[in-house]
């Protein structure tokens, strides 16, 4: 597709991209991603470290309350997801969100909000490495972290760039695995709440009231608390992605939107109620070694430490393998539509392989960034990321204010999915994630965090609409 063809002039709406996004030598994407694949697939990118192990900073600053934190932010990602379910289920392509605020805001926006997903996901694939290769050298002393990462790359880069099917396949039996542990996780907890298992009696609500209370930090721990809980579920979007890849897009992503979004609730919001019934929320284990081996290690199962390490990484895997899949097709789509380099998206039997092997060679730059300049450019990083999936959001609230009353004029039929209370959540969504950008700026933690990602946005955006000008004054021309 040229460039003329998708940068009209600023304010214009822009043009329908194409359903496969190629490279202008007719080339398409693969569809042989089934049903199980998206609902897996969407599993795969959020559920990680940010629930095994992350989560403990976020209990130990807002104690039992944290039940709140996670279910607040839950609701506010199950808003998102209707609404990037219904843009993607009426229009299911592969850039999902940046196809979307291109249609609805203009080419700018979505040029900025594909790259700095990209980006994300790119830093993501690092840090999940490296955290994978801790887990490791932990078995295995005296051996590299970095040749762990490696390795692991070698092998994500085998199933990316072989056919979609096979990525879909290898990904659907990673998450299977996390989602069998968080099940077994919850229903042995279940059972110790209860009294029901054997050799343990049940802690009524003495951990929730103890110690301070359901809020033993006040408010402040619970902001706290809820900061962390919102980026953990960073990652569903991945499944929007992938649905331009099945064999059945428009059934495909509206199912997999509305099984995600009910299964994440619960393995997050449930899995929080478990750990802070059973443990104290003060207990220094939740912190140091992780809320779900402190819950295993107090109803006395031996090995948890082993057990939480292997659930731990296959975990960290599954989403290194399932962003690895899509910053490349993130990145295709966006050169797809004029947005990139061409070579970016050069498409071979219906794979974006030269995506795949740029986004993960990101990904490794990351990890030896870790290495080489581990106290100015690596936090650098981390910190230009660590606010983008709520600019992500906001590009995403938008667009579906833009597009579903565009959808109800021009093609009402293509509402699968249909926002609720439509304007009325996804301006509450909209005020909600302005919120969180407050509550950012008042932690010192985060504020760091909102400033870089700020910075990366705008660079993103400017770059955007020069780009957007320059094509609209060639089409005038």
């Amino acid at each position: 597709m040229s460039r003329k063809a998708v940068s009209p002039p600023t304010g214009s709406p822009s043009p329908a991209p194409a359903p496969g996004p190629g490279t202008g030598t007719g080339a398409a994407l693969g569809h042989g991603l089934k049903q199980r694949h998206l609902s897996m697939i969407a599993l795969g990118g959020v559920i990680g470290a940010g629930l095994f192990v992350g989560s403990g900073a976020g209990i130990a600053a807002a104690g039992p309350s944290i039940i709140i934190a996670y279910a607040v932010s839950g609701l506010l990602v199950m808003l998102v997801m209707r609404m990037l379910g219904e843009m993607s289920a009426a229009n299911p392509v592969s850039g999902s969100f940046s196809v979307h605020a291109e249609r609805a805001i203009g080419p700018w926006a979505g040029f900025t909000a594909g790259w700095a997903f990209w980006v994300l996901l790119c830093v993501a694939v690092g840090l999940e490495g490296i955290g994978a290769a801790k887990i490791v050298t932990g078995w295995l002393p005296g051996t590299p972290q970095w040749a762990w990462v490696a390795l692991f790359m070698v092998m994500f880069l085998g199933t990316n760039l072989a056919s979609v099917k096979k990525f879909g396949e290898f990904e659907f039996w990673f998450a299977s695995l996390k989602v069998v542990a968080i099940t077994l996780f919850l229903v042995l907890g279940v059972l110790a709440v209860l009294g029901l298992l054997p050799g343990t009696d049940a802690p009524g609500t003495s951990n929730l009231s103890g110690a301070g209370g359901f809020l033993p930090n006040g408010a402040e721990g619970l902001v706290i608390g809820l900061l962390a809980s919102v980026f953990a579920y960073g990652g569903l979007e991945t499944v929007t992605i992938a649905a331009a890849e099945s064999q059945d897009p428009v059934r495909g992503v509206a199912r997999a939107v509305r099984t995600a979004m009910w299964r994440i609730a619960l393995f997050y919001v449930g899995s929080m109620a478990v750990v802070v019934t059973l443990v104290p929320w003060d207990d220094p284990k939740v912190v140091k070694v992780g809320p779900f081996y402190a819950a295993l290690d107090h109803l006395g199962i031996n090995g948890a430490a082993e057990i939480m390490n292997v659930v731990i990484l296959v975990a960290l895997l599954s989403a290194m393998n399932a962003n690895i899949y899509g910053a490349s097709r993130m990145a295709c789509s966006l050169v797809g539509r004029g947005q990139g380099p061409a070579r970016l998206g050069r498409i071979t039997s219906g794979v974006p392989r030269t995506a795949v092997l740029v986004s993960s060679g990101f990904g490794f730059l990351c990890v030896l960034l870790s290495y080489w300049r581990p106290t100015d450019v690596f936090p650098w990083l981390l910190n230009m990321v660590g606010a983008v999936i709520l600019v992500v959001w906001i590009f995403i609230a938008v667009s579906q204010l833009i597009l579903r009353r565009r959808l109800e004029r021009e093609a009402p039929e293509k509402l699968v999915v249909r926002m609720w209370l439509f304007p009325g959540l996804t301006v509450v969504a909209l005020l909600a994630m302005a919120g969180v950008f407050v509550l950012m700026l008042r932690q010192p933690g985060t504020r760091d965090q909102l400033v870089a990602s700020g910075a990366l946005t705008l660079v993103l955006a400017v770059v955007g609409l020069v780009r957007q000008r320059r094509a609209a004054g060639a089409v005038r021309s």
